[in-house]
């Protein structure tokens, strides 16, 4: 059986979203992504393991958050985060690990997330309009409770960590739901 080849551009549109790859000779790729407020790009290599598409970006997966500042001050756990466009801060999140448990807390409208436990292993960052990989701010080593962490323009971008797309033919590849597209049905179909 032939190996599948993967060329040119592929598209997906749904409502008002459109996405798109392009694919190159020299086993490359450019894709960009526009769903409302939410523009974002990845560029990248690609190889194929017999009907599976696998993406490497460029974008290295956890790196979105830069922090800033870290101390001890009060109790539970408090992450403070700046961005150069305030819109972005009423839509972080903390993603924090006691033990096997995973919580999720939101952010106020001025982007802080409170945490008020008394203890937690693991605490990373993420942004749900741009989610991708989120960035770890504490691990079960670090006693500091209080982050102050800056986004960085990298959010932007799609790391594809996690995602392989299947070949369904030359002409159409797809990938189950993500977490920067999170609904069923996603076919890419040759321009």
């Amino acid at each position: 059986m032939a190996q599948p080849k993967i060329q040119g551009e592929y598209v997906f549109r749904r409502q008002e979203m459109v996405s798109a790859f392009n694919f190159t000779e020299d086993g490359k790729f450019q894709f960009f992504y526009s769903y409302g407020a939410a523009d974002r790009n990845a560029t990248g290599s690609f190889t194929i393991e017999g009907d599976t598409l696998k993406l490497k970006s460029d974008k290295v997966p956890g790196t979105d958050f830069k922090i800033e500042q870290q101390s001890k001050s009060g109790s539970g756990y408090q992450i403070i985060c700046k961005a150069p466009n305030p819109h972005l801060l009423s839509y972080m999140e903390g993603l924090v690990f006691v033990g096997d448990q995973k919580l999720s807390f939101e952010s106020d409208k001025n982007g802080v997330v409170k945490i008020d436990l008394p203890h937690c292993d693991k605490i990373y960052v993420r942004n749900r309009i741009f989610p991708d990989i989120p960035t770890l701010v504490k691990d079960e080593h670090n006693t500091n409770n209080r982050f102050e962490v800056m986004i960085l323009e990298s959010v932007l971008q799609v790391s594809f960590q996690g995602i392989d797309f299947k070949i369904l033919d030359e002409n159409t590849i797809s990938c189950y739901p993500n977490y920067f597209m999170p609904f069923e049905g996603i076919e890419f179909h040759k321009d």
